[in-house]
């Protein structure tokens, strides 16, 4: 149904825009972690969406539209390098634009009769075309891509209000592949947190503070009543090795606790010092907004105690709450309420639009959940939910089969065997 025009690329203008995961910041830095990195310029053309609905097409909507966008993607390789999953995060977006929902919610008047004369097109109704794009992009970015590459793993960048939403997208993107005799497997181990909460940050302060639970405006106050203090630093700050290295004391700490694992000391290191690096930072420079994604460490201390600590990416459209530590003493001063406020206020003066909370449990608000406490935590600070479909892939070889089993397998015994034996 698709086809496209692929050119590998060197460099590009999109370097602080989208999505952070996009970012030639992130790629290179994950390419000294692992993963090898290639970006493209990819050409295609967009038939009209055939909604099916009975209503007439505006001027303009008989023809093909030209698409152009740029895209990153992520190799890994695995049993010594006899084979590597290509990853593509957060891309791509839906092909047609959806109504808005102002516009859905007054569907219908007073008497019944529908108001809408256009298109409806929603994320349902394009998963016929969604599903032939992923696989006829996947198909077209073989040849670019290592021998070795047994499957190629998207993570669209697909938005919905309500995880059954979601649900129902993904099902028809299930059907449309048995259908069509398309390749796409939904993958039950997701890459990135599906399910997220944002807070909107292009209004006043007030007016996000007054988006909060009362309680969490209480809980902030409190910790800044109660002498706790947030500490800012950078990668160039000239007493950051001895910071991060709390962070990562914290880290260990809340691992212990909460059953969890995390990255080596020094991936935090390299991560927030080639930041400051990228976007030539002097000495103790704290920048209002930079050209490339800013990381920033905060630190909460009482009374020469560093109790709590959190690490986030800013960019032009998005900060990102990446890590979180905290330690077992003096819970009772809520640092983290008062990390997240001072991050935001931060990634406001910045200029990003939205702080996304960045991975939640959506089950989590049902109070018998095991993560509901973080549940809570996150969705108090008056964002949106919002639930993206997870992992998708497009098969290359054969063995991606017994590859895929084996890693459901590795991610039930880490996420399920191993919390349950320590209790969590």
């Amino acid at each position: 149904m698709f086809t496209f025009d692929i050119t590998k690329i060197d460099s590009t203008k999109n370097i602080n825009n989208g999505t952070f995961l996009q970012t030639p910041f992130w790629c290179e830095f994950k390419s000294r972690h692992g993963w090898q990195y290639r970006r493209f310029l990819i050409n295609t053309s967009i038939p009209p969406l055939d909604t099916g609905d009975g209503c007439e097409k505006k001027a303009g909507d008989t023809e093909n539209k030209k698409l152009s966008f740029e895209l990153s993607v992520l190799n890994r390789n695995f049993c010594k390098g006899l084979m590597s999953i290509a990853y593509i995060p957060l891309m791509p977006k839906l092909l047609y634009e959806c109504t808005p929902e102002e516009v859905l919610d007054k569907a219908f008047d007073e008497e019944g009769e529908s108001t809408i004369t256009e298109p409806v097109v929603t994320a349902e109704t394009q998963a016929i075309e969604f599903a032939a794009f992923m696989n006829d992009l996947a198909k077209a970015l073989k040849s670019f891509l290592p021998k070795n590459t047994i499957a190629i793993r998207f993570d669209p960048d697909v938005v919905f209000t309500t995880p059954e939403e979601r649900d129902n997208f993904n099902i028809g993107l299930r059907m449309v592949s048995l259908a069509d005799h398309l390749k796409l497997k939904k993958n039950k181990v997701d890459i990135q947190p599906p399910d997220s909460t944002l807070i909107e940050l292009t209004s006043g302060e007030e007016e996000i503070l007054n988006r909060m639970h009362q309680k969490w405006r209480y809980n902030i106050r409190l910790s800044e009543r109660k002498g706790v203090t947030i500490h800012r630093y950078l990668g160039n700050s000239l007493n950051l090795s001895k910071k991060l290295d709390k962070f990562y004391e914290l880290t260990k700490e809340t691992n212990a606790r909460d059953g969890n694992s995390s990255h080596a000391k020094s991936y935090y290191l390299d991560l927030i010092k080639s930041s400051a690096e990228e976007n030539n930072l002097k000495e103790n420079e704290v920048p209002v907004t930079t050209d490339k994604p800013l990381v920033s460490l905060y630190i909460a201390e009482h009374e020469g105690d560093e109790i709590a600590s959190i690490m986030t990416l800013f960019s032009h459209d998005e900060a990102i709450y990446l890590y979180g530590a905290s330690s077992n003493n003096k819970r009772n001063l809520m640092p983290n309420h008062l990390l997240q406020w001072t991050a935001m206020k931060d990634a406001k003066a910045y200029g990003s639009k939205v702080y996304d909370m960045y991975g939640m449990p959506p089950e989590g608000k049902d109070e018998n959940h095991p993560m509901h406490g973080l549940y809570m935590f996150k969705a108090n600070f008056g964002g949106k939910n919002i639930h993206r479909p997870g992992s998708w892939d497009v098969p290359l070889k054969l063995i991606y089969k017994p590859y895929n089993t084996v890693e459901k397998l590795r991610a039930f015994w880490y996420k399920k065997v191993i919390k349950k034996l320590k209790g969590r």
